[in-house]
């Protein structure tokens, strides 16, 4: 499984990547929405997880951008804005689900059931 992790927080990236890295075999990273876009056309992974504030492009409208161009991409917002506007907003943008970074457990089995 190919996963694409986007978050502009380096050591959050390494977090999600430690806690999931036995479940996948290539693990990609970039910290804004735009460098997600390229990532996403270049290794066509099989889950991102996605943050959803960041500089330059936000984690919804770069949801919004690879639903459009792929429509069967699975995306996963990760962040620590859990409130219910968000959630809905990840909803419309795309996204098939929310992990609060709280607990980032709920990801290994969103990872598993692929």
């Amino acid at each position: 499984m190919i996963v694409l992790i986007v978050d502009d927080s380096e050591p959050m990236r390494r977090m999600i990547k430690t806690l999931i890295n036995d479940l996948v075999d290539e693990v990609y990273e970039c910290s804004d929405g735009n460098e997600a876009l390229a990532a996403y056309h270049e290794h066509i992974p099989d889950v991102v997880l996605m943050d959803v504030k960041m500089d330059g492009m936000d984690g919804l409208a770069a949801t919004r951008q690879i639903k459009e161009s792929f429509p069967e991409a699975r995306i996963v917002m990760v962040s620590q804005w859990e409130d219910a506007p968000l959630r809905k907003a990840a909803r419309l943008a795309g996204a098939e689900a929310y992990v609060g970074k709280a607990d980032l457990l709920p990801l290994r089995c969103i990872l598993t059931d692929t």
